[in-house]
């Protein structure tokens, strides 16, 4: 029950960064915090996220015209990563 509770907090906390209420240095630090969930899951999800929130990082640092990575892309990444991990917990049993 705790890893959906964390996929639940780290839902809501997307959320607040698509509607700019947190910012990217927070959020990162938000979901890369999320330890006991990202060792319940398989290490490539802790691999694809820290490549999701690399580029977030590194797209924040530009305009949204200058940079090659879409903010809104990687939101929508960041919410199909969020779906995957439910999924995998809930076929292991750990959900």
């Amino acid at each position: 029950m705790h890893h959906t509770a964390a996929l639940h907090t780290l839902s809501e906390s997307l959320d607040a960064l698509r509607n700019r209420q947190t910012g990217i240095a927070a959020f990162c630090m938000q979901w890369r915090g999320e330890t006991a969930l990202l060792a319940a899951l398989p290490p490539r999800y802790a691999q694809v996220l820290e490549d999701l929130l690399g580029r977030l990082e590194a797209g924040s640092l530009f305009t949204e015209e200058s940079c090659s990575f879409s903010q809104e892309d990687l939101h929508k990444h960041l919410a199909v990563w969020i779906d995957k991990a439910q999924q995998t917990l809930q076929a292991d049993g750990k959900a």
